[in-house]
């Protein structure tokens, strides 16, 4: 990256940063979010991108919200941001900002690079393929205006959402929904691609019981389900994740290529077919969780 200097402001004013769903009447004690799905750029960012929408799009988990409406609309909230991730990542602590991006970071700040060193903090520096969103540095008021604008109000809702649904029900289950890349998918395994994988921070965000009956609805002779490979949940299922105060937490990943094009962002010819498949486990796990607590 260059010295050369991207000062510029987003103007938010007409920006509908998430869409919620079937938050009114919860009839199932779940939760569903959908932090990456967002395909929204603020014209200012792609002003000063080096790159196209559709290399912008590579790292976007298109159609989740999609892939999930129909459980939405059984009774299950779902909050989805429409902001695309590579301009602001919810689903990364806030403080996960890398210094190097910016040509104004304080110097005595509380920034954590733990996942920067990758360009994937809450501010993405690179995108699928490792390349480079900016040719220069940004200003670090620039992001912390993302953060309020954006990240915050999205974090706020979904918490609100979570909330109620443990008043109502005296326990949630937040249902963090993504996709992967199929690359990532086909090296797991040569004999069957891998098409979920069910996040549980290895048996910690929630009762071996849950993830385990989400397993059993999703798996059958042709669709193959891992636990915790290749990812074991991230921020969201973490931070969320307080069984203490009856929350629970999983993160759910889906293969793009069962889907969709992944080249052209195109829905396939299955995708219907997977979206059913994938809403009527989440309504079966939720009839499940109806019991599970009496």
């Amino acid at each position: 990256m260059t010295e050369k200097i991207l000062d510029f402001r987003v103007n938010y004013n007409g920006l509908k940063i998430f869409d919620e769903f079937n938050t009114k009447d919860f009839k199932f004690p779940i939760v569903l979010s959908s932090p990456h799905a967002g395909n929204l750029f603020p014209k200012e960012f792609l002003e000063n991108s080096v790159l196209t929408k559709s290399e912008l799009r590579s790292s976007e988990d298109s159609f989740v919200t999609e892939l999930v409406k129909e459980a939405s609309n059984a009774g299950i909230p779902l909050l989805s941001l429409n902001i695309s991730r590579t301009f602001i990542d919810v689903n990364r602590d806030k403080i996960e900002l890398d210094e190097t991006m910016f040509f104004d970071a304080p110097k005595n700040n509380d920034i954590n690079s733990r996942r920067c060193r990758v360009g994937l903090g809450v501010l993405h520096r690179v995108v699928y393929h490792n390349k480079n969103i900016y040719d220069g540095l940004l200003s670090y008021k620039e992001a912390l205006e993302r953060i309020n604008n954006v990240y915050d109000p999205y974090h706020k809702r979904l918490k609100q959402l979570v909330d109620k649904c443990v008043r109502k029900f005296g326990f949630c289950l937040l249902l963090d929904c993504h996709s992967m890349p199929s690359m990532i998918c086909n090296i797991m395994n040569e004999s069957k691609a891998l098409d979920f994988c069910i996040c549980n921070l290895f048996d910690e965000s929630c009762p071996t019981e849950i993830s385990q009956n989400l397993y059993n609805s999703l798996a059958n002779q042709d669709i193959r389900v891992e636990f915790n490979k290749p990812y074991a949940g991230a921020f969201i299922t973490f931070n969320y994740c307080q069984p203490r105060k009856n929350i629970y937490t999983l993160q759910l990943e889906i293969n793009r290529s069962i889907y969709m094009d992944e080249q052209t962002h195109d829905k396939n010819i299955d995708f219907q077919s997977v979206a059913h498949h994938i809403s009527q486990s989440i309504i079966s796990l939720g009839n499940f969780l109806l019991d599970f607590k009496k």
